[in-house]
């Protein structure tokens, strides 16, 4: 590790959880800035030993001078701006800017495809554009929100094309000469970001983020993990990374490409976790299973981690169990349950899963996400797909009924941009004039008080007979030493609509004589009487997985698939 790299010890005293009730979030990072200057703010992994790194001084100061050159080209407070940079140290530093003149930051995948990244673009009516010099290539070719862009920033020097758009050079230069304040006002109710939906189940859709909450959700994740200024976090999903710094964290950024976090390369992650001695880390349920599998391969830990979390999807028991045997005894993996529209909603630990409610998932109850976290009302409610415009229209469901999730608490955001039809759908007016948000996923509460996770609403199988919820349903068949996921489809044979069951198998186990696997997947699903309806079973070679996290399955392209095949 570079000699001048340096770690803050845990502080303040353990437990003690700092709560600033700052209107604009960026307000965290001066103020940890200043408790800790010296401290690593964030590194990013290269192979050798010179880290690029800021310290929260470093941070503090990079972002005020950028914050100050935006607001001298015209980035200033509402000004919605894309941002196209690849995680590193001017991301960071954009970011805060950004937040701190009061911009509104609109943020995509890159991986989601052209077509889905020009809609997206051109629904959010950006004004601004700060990317990469291919990003900015890409807008130009595919005319990327032409009617509204008038600001240009690009990243690395380009004389070709440096009298249409300044350099990050040229913005830094700027700020430093300005007399502008860095830190603009802004009201907690006031636009911080656009963040794009994954897309999984549909057109991915921008949800509207006020800085309140923001600050929410930094607050809800540090009381609900005991989070410390001064611990150390790997990041392998860039927006999480930005809660870090607002936290009082060290950010490290590993080597790795942040589309496929399915695909990493296991011995770098460890390798990060190791070097850096991370207390903390976030990976999708796919990364968990890659490296887990492998770090068991290799013999190796990860013995300075306290906690690991992991969102995108549902964990399985088996990924847990794998993970958990590279960490410390005591630690847990934390899978916190939300969406982009709202996270946190409630949170399990690895124990009580392996302990118990893992058990019960193989029998088909589903997959239990825990108890909501503190401030969040969560609701089930009869499952319906039309519109329900006020809380006196809905019919709420007792413990142990399969309904649909509503939540309500100071992290769910109120609405989409540019999506009215959407925000009609999504949206309950309450009798104090705030508002539910349905989470689109089924579940149920259980005798303790537990949420548990049925699956998506749109993706359950209707038929004359019955309802099938895919969570449930899968939770059974996932249960066959050879099989590594499956995915309960739609099918429809002379006009009927049947369940039926899409399968991966295990690596080591695709040359299986694939008719004596799916008897015996019949057999088993035999046993329960939610899944003994289920007669066609097709063997896929590997599941289309949504861009963000490799672990949303792409139900929908399967269940096309198996229609083919049958």
């Amino acid at each position: 590790m570079h000699a001048n790299i340096r770690f803050c010890v845990p502080w303040p005293p353990c437990g003690l959880i700092i709560a600033m009730p700052y209107s604009n979030i960026a307000a965290y990072l001066p103020q940890m800035a200043s408790l800790q200057p010296e401290t690593l703010a964030v590194a990013i992994q290269k192979k050798g030993h010179d880290y690029p790194r800021y310290t929260y001084h470093e941070l503090n100061e990079a972002s005020d001078m950028l914050a100050r050159g935006l607001h001298e080209i015209g980035i200033v407070k509402g000004t919605r701006t894309v941002l196209m940079v690849k995680p590193g140290l001017e991301f960071f530093a954009l970011v805060f800017a950004l937040f701190k003149v009061g911009a509104v930051l609109v943020a995509v995948d890159p991986g989601m495809g052209i077509r889905h990244l020009g809609s997206c673009l051109d629904e959010a009516e950006p004004e601004a554009f700060i990317g990469i010099r291919r990003a900015h290539v890409a807008a130009g070719l595919f005319a990327w929100a032409k009617n509204t862009l008038k600001i240009r920033v690009v990243v690395e020097p380009w004389p070709l094309f440096g009298l249409f758009m300044c350099d990050l050079a040229t913005l830094y230069r700027s700020g430093a000469e300005s007399d502008k304040a860095a830190m603009n006002t802004v009201a907690p109710e006031d636009s911080a970001a656009i963040l794009f939906t994954s897309g999984s189940t549909g057109v991915p859709k921008g949800v509207n983020y006020t800085h309140a909450n923001f600050t929410a959700q930094v607050q809800a994740l540090q009381a609900l993990y005991q989070i410390q200024p001064g611990e150390i976090d790997l990041a392998t999903f860039p927006l999480f990374a930005l809660f870090a710094p607002a936290m009082g964290m060290t950010s490290i950024i590993p080597e790795m490409d942040f589309t496929r976090p399915g695909s990493v390369d296991p011995a770098r992650i460890i390798d990060a976790v190791n070097t850096f001695k991370a207390t903390t880390m976030f990976g999708s349920p796919a990364l968990l299973n890659r490296v887990g599998r492998w770090g068991i391969d290799h013999a190796v830990r990860m013995p300075s981690l306290r906690r690991v979390l992991s969102a995108g999807a549902p964990v399985s028991p088996r990924i847990l169990q794998c993970f958990s045997q590279l960490l410390e005894e005591d630690v847990e993996i934390f899978t916190p349950y939300g969406a982009t529209e709202s996270l946190p909603v409630a949170s399990i630990g690895s124990r009580e899963v392996l302990g118990e409610t893992g058990k019960r998932s193989a029998e088909g109850r589903g997959v239990c996400v825990g108890r909501p976290v503190e401030g969040m009302t969560v609701k089930i409610i009869r499952i319906t797909d039309c519109r329900i415009a006020t809380w006196r229209d809905v019919e709420a469901l007792e413990t142990g009924q399969i309904g649909e999730i509503v939540v309500q608490g100071p992290q769910v955001t109120a609405s989409y941009y540019n999506r009215s039809a959407d925000n009609v759908l999504a949206k309950i007016a309450d009798e104090q004039g705030g508002f539910y948000h349905r989470m689109g996923d089924l579940g149920y509460f259980d005798e303790q008080g537990r949420l548990w996770f049925c699956g998506r609403k749109s993706e359950r199988v209707e038929t004359e007979e019955a309802s099938y919820y895919t969570i449930c349903c899968e939770g059974v068949f996932n249960t066959h030493a050879r099989v590594f996921r499956t995915a309960l489809v739609p099918l429809r044979e002379a006009e009927l609509l049947k369940p039926a069951l899409c399968v991966e198998l295990e690596s080591d186990s695709r040359h299986t004589d694939q008719k004596v696997l799916i008897q015996e997947l019949l057999d088993i699903g035999a046993r329960h009487a939610h899944t003994a309806a289920i007669k066609k079973i097709f063997i896929h070679p590997a599941f289309p997985v949504d861009i963000r996290h490799n672990a949303k399955i792409g139900r929908g392209k399967l269940a096309r698939w198996a229609q083919q095949q049958s």
